[in-house]
């Protein structure tokens, strides 16, 4: 009964802590003509609810792609359309064909807002909830520690209610089918995917851990017994998901390849405004988008986003487990991120989910990834008016992290899981000194000034040594040229093999763990 409660409490706070950001500013805010992101979802409830079906994803005097055109899969469009049978219900003027753009109200901001968040109390937050319960080996309160740290994440919370967007229905829905086939639903699971690709193509980031992950179970029940069956139940759920979602834009071929060309305009280049990828960064020495044709450049971002993730999904499909496809799961989204075509800044969050589930098992690295990924989000937040909400859900969610895990105090080799990778490492380059020490002031110095609570009792000695002397308590462990870490807080867990609750595989996911260490410095 006290874990409902518990569990409860915090559902309610973070239900508050994205309501209290939603009554900041929004995308493109008094701005026109283009306004923002905003005016784009209210758009497409214009056109959904005014034109027919086959009109909504092209070019017309009635609906200018050029403005704010329909660009999501169809059952964004469906979405949109349901908000605004209420919206014309509630007041007809937010959704009139053409009289109604840039419309903007605090009557129709409330209506937009409390969308959000009943999409996300339906979706997003119910499989958070429910993933935490159904962890394995770990205490109730560690279940709601988890819970709450999820739900902070500042990232999600500051694009969907500052900015404005429906992220949280599609990685809900993602969500939904990570448990699914972690849980053996896998029917249930495929059919949760497919309606988060269904909602987001930018939910393929996720699609090759899933495709490898349940072809791996396939392969590992035996391809001429229940593998096959369960191959053909798999294939028949996903063209029925697939055929229901796009039935109305089957009836012409020309249609069906009109909503394709929207959903992937390959024409708007290698990437868009200041994204953390590597095409960005790379672009800041070299302006790879003029220098090379367009089509080499689309061959070039397929062949290194397509051998990054190559590793790991194979590894995945030759030994399938759950840990080894959350790992997974991060590996192949932050490959789509830094090296994939047309990416756009909000992409992160696709990364930050898959981050999220792996939070309890490295949660050092997790959080300073999170916390990092919402900084690269900065100049998107600061064009938005969100600086204020931006520092203080950062400052709580981090204060979160740090009291529910510890964070300071797994931080050497073997519980970073960084013990092959380091030996590599030192293995070609012996002088490899420097990386550990950027990457401890660059986390330290940005972390510590924020206030972190003090801690008792034994289990806790991390933080509490944290609030004394946390420079080095916190470096201890990130040294790569150190096989023992020389912290005495630490040295009882140094001592002793890493085991992961519920792992028979000790360091399996080495490399993919490794990966995130490397993407996360890139990153930074």
């Amino acid at each position: 009964m006290e874990k409902c409660y518990l569990m409860t409490a915090v559902v309610l706070l973070g239900l508050t802590v994205r309501w209290t950001v939603s009554l900041n500013s929004y995308s493109g805010a008094g701005k026109p003509p283009m306004f923002g992101d905003y005016e784009a979802q209210r758009h497409w409830q214009e056109i959904t609810i005014n034109l027919p079906i086959k009109q909504w994803y092209f070019n017309g005097s009635d609906n200018n792609l050029q403005y704010w055109g329909l660009d999501y899969p169809p059952l964004t469009a469906y979405h949109s359309l349901l908000c605004a049978y209420v919206a014309k219900f509630i007041n007809p003027d937010w959704i009139a064909l053409h009289t109604s753009r840039g419309y903007e109200s605090q009557a129709h901001k409330l209506f937009m807002r409390a969308t959000v968040l009943i999409a996300d109390l339906l979706i997003y937050i119910p499989a958070v909830v429910l993933y935490c319960c159904c962890l394995k080996e770990i205490s109730t309160k560690k279940k709601i520690a988890n819970a709450l740290c999820i739900l902070l994440y500042p990232g999600l919370i500051l694009i969907d209610y500052g900015h404005f967007q429906y992220n949280s229905v599609s990685l809900g829905f993602a969500l939904w089918g990570v448990l699914g086939v972690s849980y053996d639903w896998d029917l249930l699971g495929s059919l949760a995917f497919c309606l988060a690709i269904n909602y987001k193509q930018m939910e393929l980031y996720h699609s090759l851990p899933f495709f490898c992950f349940l072809l791996g179970k396939c392969f590992k029940k035996g391809l001429k017994g229940k593998g096959f069956v369960l191959l053909i139940k798999l294939a028949c759920t996903v063209v029925a998901s697939f055929i229901l979602c796009w039935l109305p834009f089957f009836t012409e071929r020309e249609q069906t390849l009109q909503v394709l060309r929207r959903l992937f305009p390959v024409d708007r280049g290698l990437f868009e405004d200041k994204v953390a990828n590597i095409w960005c960064t790379f672009s800041v020495f070299l302006k790879i988008r003029d220098i090379l044709p367009h089509h080499i450049q689309l061959m070039i971002s397929f062949c290194f986003t397509f051998l990054s993730l190559l590793p790991a999904c194979i590894k995945l499909t030759l030994h399938p487990s759950p840990r080894g496809f959350r790992f997974t799961l991060v590996s192949c989204a932050l490959s789509f991120f830094l090296f994939s075509f047309q990416v756009h800044e909000k992409s992160i969050l696709l990364v930050s989910l898959p981050v999220c589930l792996v939070l309890r098992e490295i949660p050092f690295m997790s959080t300073w990834f999170l916390l990092v990924s919402t900084f690269s989000m900065l100049p998107l937040l600061l064009k938005d008016e969100l600086l204020m909400p931006s520092v203080v859900t950062v400052i709580a969610f981090f204060i979160a992290c740090a009291t529910s895990f510890s964070i300071f105090e797994k931080t050497s080799e073997e519980e970073l899981q960084l013990k092959s990778f380091s030996i590599s490492v030192r293995k070609y380059f012996p002088c490899f000194t420097f990386l550990p020490r950027i990457i401890q002031h660059l986390y330290v110095g940005l972390l510590l000034p924020w206030p972190l609570p003090r801690s008792t009792g034994s289990g806790s000695a991390g933080p509490a040594a944290m609030a004394h002397g946390p420079s080095r308590s916190a470096a201890c462990g990130i040294f790569l040229d150190r096989g023992m870490n020389p912290c005495p807080l630490h040295q009882q867990a140094d001592s002793q093999p890493l085991c992961h609750q519920g792992s028979p595989e000790g360091h399996s996911f080495d490399s993919e763990t490794s990966n995130l260490f490397i993407f996360i410095f890139i990153i930074t």
